[in-house]
């Protein structure tokens, strides 16, 4: 086992686009004077790449290039997506594309290009597997982060902190529990497994995609655009494919200032706003994205050669592995009638679970308050324990549905930063936070949102 001497300010677990977004900042306040925070992160890829298995050809962002790490924070920083753009010389061509929306592939890039240049704080290939307490004087003073490289050599360091980066896990629906077959596999990994068979020659010619959202969708046609003679059939419990909602107002709740609004409404009400307006993330598909696959579908009936579908209102029931292929039990939701088709392969489009922390932490469990966060994104603990954790696209219940998205990457950097550096004042104004009769609670500008808006929630 390899110890570190160095103490941490904090590590941060992961280096994906969260923890992306606190080097960036950190790079920033260095440059405006700020005392330099020691930290390093542990991120399990062997290097950066940003949801590798759905860059899919055509795959466009849903969410403003002006989203990026910096421009909500400092229009001016050098980690703009603008500048990565001036620095690549692609600035005049990209204006040209008269679009707020690069290609996934491009933005990649982007997140890959502003990770560059911090290779020398990522500790690549190595996944944290334990964070155990450091005690003196009867109270947790630090943290012991073990981790585990490619080889199987350990290692621990020491932090004073640890921040949270690790993004989702597959959601892997109940009737594939047990399942373990390589014709079988999450979204998480549609790519490489795909060019997996294929190397093998052994190419499905009857695909299943299960999942009714965008990638589900996008999976779909990618499967239909690059094997000319495969069957693509896609399986959604919905009734028909449902449009995101990605008008002005609506895309208000994605805004900053709407963090504090949520985080600070009674939890009743909070759970009801968010329910309303899931359609904005969840189970939802790009308007342009459904009339290509509706156009597909009414081309075939033109054609007479029916080779692709899709089948709504559907749950897998029961899941049968044999020689031959991978038999589904569809079970209809409207009548519990039960239909038994065979496919290759099947790809489970059926998005994450954001509750890994909770297997990290295991060793702290007693010191955690339920694993509920305070506004800074810091996990309440008990007293006699010090340390600060910060979870980062786990805080949806609390902090909204932005919390798993990159729209608020910029803002909660700094929020968190400013929470590790005690800096209160500064955090206050940040937010540009008001004092309401509430018992001192930080609330939302509310006025900093639409009216259009306001009525709306």
């Amino acid at each position: 086992m390899r110890i570190s001497a160095i103490e941490h300010d904090f590590i941060g677990v992961g280096f994906g686009p969260s923890n992306l977004a606190i080097a960036v900042a950190i790079e920033e306040q260095i440059q405006h004077g700020k005392k330099a925070l020691d930290y390093c992160c542990i991120e399990k890829k062997p290097a950066f790449i940003w949801h590798g298995s759905m860059l899919l050809e055509g795959s466009d962002m849903q969410i403003s290039f002006l989203k990026d790490l910096a421009t909500l924070r400092d229009p001016t920083s050098r980690f703009t997506f603008i500048n990565y753009l001036h620095e690549k010389g692609r600035l005049r061509e990209f204006i040209n594309l008269k679009s707020f929306f690069p290609s996934r592939i491009e933005y990649n890039d982007y997140l890959r290009w502003a990770a560059s240049h911090f290779d020398h704080r990522c500790r690549y290939g190595e996944e944290v597997v334990d964070i155990e307490p450091v005690k003196e004087g009867g109270k947790v003073t630090r943290l012991q982060v073990h981790s585990l490289d490619a080889s199987g050599r350990a290692h621990t360091r020491l932090a004073r902190n640890v921040v949270f980066g690790i993004g989702g896990v597959p959601s892997i629906p109940e009737a594939f529990d047990g399942v373990r077959d390589d014709r079988v596999f999450h979204a998480a990994y549609y790519l490489e497994r795909i060019e997996a068979l294929v190397q093998r020659n052994a190419t499905p010619r009857r695909i299943a995609v299960i999942g009714g959202g965008q990638s589900g969708a996008e999976i779909f046609m990618d499967l239909v655009s690059r094997f000319s003679d495969v069957e693509v059939t896609l399986i959604t419990r919905g009734k028909a494919l449902m449009p995101s909602d990605d008008s002005p107002f609506v895309n208000e709740i994605f805004s900053p200032e709407f963090t504090d609004l949520i985080y600070h409404q009674p939890e009743e009400l909070r759970r009801a706003t968010l329910e309303k307006y899931r359609s904005t993330n969840y189970s939802v598909v790009d308007l342009d994205l459904i009339e290509k696959i509706y156009m597909l579908l009414y081309q075939q009936q033109v054609s007479g050669n029916k080779r692709h579908a899709l089948l709504p209102g559907r749950d897998v029931s029961e899941v049968r592995l044999g020689s031959s292929g991978v038999e589904l039990a569809l079970c209809k939701r409207d009548s519990s009638e039960t239909e038994p088709i065979q496919f290759d392969a099947v790809v489970m489009a059926t998005g994450y679970r954001r509750d890994d922390h909770k297997r990290l932490l295991g060793s702290l469990e007693s010191y955690i308050d339920g694993y509920d966060v305070e506004r800074d994104y810091r996990l309440r603990t008990k007293g006699d324990f010090l340390p600060k954790i910060y979870l980062q696209g786990c805080c949806e219940d609390s902090h909204g549905l932005s919390d798993t998205l990159l729209s608020v990457l910029a803002v909660r950097s700094v929020e968190i930063l400013e929470s590790l550096r005690d800096d209160r004042i500064l955090l206050n104004k940040q937010n540009k936070s008001i004092q309401q009769n509430t018992g001192g609670q930080r609330c939302c500008p509310v006025e900093k949102l639409s009216p259009a808006f306001r009525v709306a929630i």
